[in-house]
């Protein structure tokens, strides 16, 4: 109430009427008289006698109620926002780099949907953050695994369920239809009962399984495994990240079953590989298979793939060159990556570092299902 215009009417009561005394211009009113008062001047006069009287002020007062609250309590909000996303990102930009995190990419994201203001709805927001930052520090490097009851020391539930493990898992990008397979593609295990490796075509010495038949091999059975030999010499095995290929692959089989199609030989690592799965891997060609590996054009994908070629020398890039990133994506387009090291292609870290952005095995599937099928990936230079 510093601006424009206001009109008011006079009083019936000469005290109240008095009380106006030098403050509206113009012959004193008589009860009832009406006049329009320009607010920017009766500002400057309210302020003649206080600094810090306003229209708006003098009507509170008036009137017997607090000034501002609604404005007051936005602004305390605000500040408290503010609070917790500088926490966030001083803690976040001190997280190691192979964690491949975008402090902007996960405020903005944080914020978007209403990640923050979830973390502001809990009893003490700073605690949390702190905590989340604490179990962040943690999280192991590419090949590596750490079992999450480890990772808040003397409570080993604490990553259950509740506003702690979904800030984590949201910082990290990451979620699943399960929070299971959502600390998996962190590096993040529960046991040795449930998770590893989805496979087909493939399967440990002495077992008997039917051609087109998927199953989940989990840590323990990978720790030493031998695999049973191809009956092929030089027969293909094909390592993905994400199920959609063995899916699509399997279904392809069914569909084109008969007509010639070789049954798909694919290992899935459904995320980060562990150590122990990136040796299972590596002992398929021990056991006579050839090995060809890929993953996602993104962060995690790239520190994937280095680590399966760690593992295991003799292993091939599947569609994972410059070529096949610039085929399936658009400069700008798409979810922002961080790019690392990619010693299998160089100029491929080179363009994805120009073009900015990931791109998915989905984007690729239908090429790679025809590898699968075809028994043998793509001849590369």
């Amino acid at each position: 109430m510093t601006t424009g215009t206001v009109t008011i009417k006079a009083p019936q009561d000469a005290a109240e009427r008095a009380a106006a005394t030098g403050l509206i211009p113009g012959r004193p009113l008589i009860p009832g008289q009406k006049r329009t008062v320009d607010l920017t001047t009766l500002t400057r006069t309210l302020q003649l006698r206080s600094a810090g009287l306003t229209p708006g002020v003098v009507v509170a007062h008036a009137v017997r109620r607090r000034l501002a609250v609604g404005a007051r309590e936005k602004l305390q909000a605000s500040a408290a926002r503010q609070l917790i996303v500088d926490q966030l990102r001083t803690g976040v930009e001190a997280l190691p780099s192979h964690l491949g995190i975008d402090v902007d990419a996960v405020l903005e994201r944080l914020l978007r949907t209403g990640g923050v203001a979830r973390v502001l709805a809990t009893d003490d927001p700073q605690a949390l953050v702190g905590q989340a930052l604490e179990v962040l520090l943690l999280l192991p490097a590419p090949g590596d695994r750490v079992d999450r009851r480890t990772l808040v020391p003397g409570s080993p539930h604490a990553l259950d369920e509740g506003p702690l493990p979904a800030l984590v898992l949201a910082v990290m990008g990451v979620s699943g239809p399960r929070a299971r397979d959502a600390w998996a593609e962190v590096g993040v295990d529960i046991d040795d009962l449930v998770g590893g490796l989805i496979v087909t075509g493939v399967h440990p010495d002495g077992w008997a399984i039917p051609d087109g038949a998927t199953l989940t091999l989990p840590p323990k059975e990978l720790t030493g495994i031998k695999w049973a030999s191809p009956s092929t010499p030089d027969s293909w095995v094909f390592v993905t990240e994400n199920p959609s290929v063995l899916s699509a692959s399997v279904q392809g089989f069914i569909q084109t079953s008969g007509a010639g199609s070789t049954p798909p030989r694919v290992v899935c690592t459904s995320g980060t590989p562990s150590r122990t799965e990136c040796e299972a891997i590596a002992a398929l060609t021990a056991a006579g298979w050839r090995v060809t590996v890929r993953a996602d054009f993104d962060t995690r994908g790239l520190q994937h793939v280095r680590s399966l070629l760690a593992s295991a020398p003799a292993a091939k890039p599947w569609r994972m060159c410059a070529a096949d990133y610039l085929a399936v994506t658009r400069h700008g387009s798409g979810t922002k990556v961080v790019v690392s090291e990619t010693p299998w292609d160089p100029e491929l870290g080179a363009q994805m570092d120009r073009v900015g952005v990931a791109a998915y095995e989905e984007d690729l599937i239908k090429l790679l299902v025809g590898d699968v099928l075809a028994g043998a990936p793509p001849v590369t230079p």
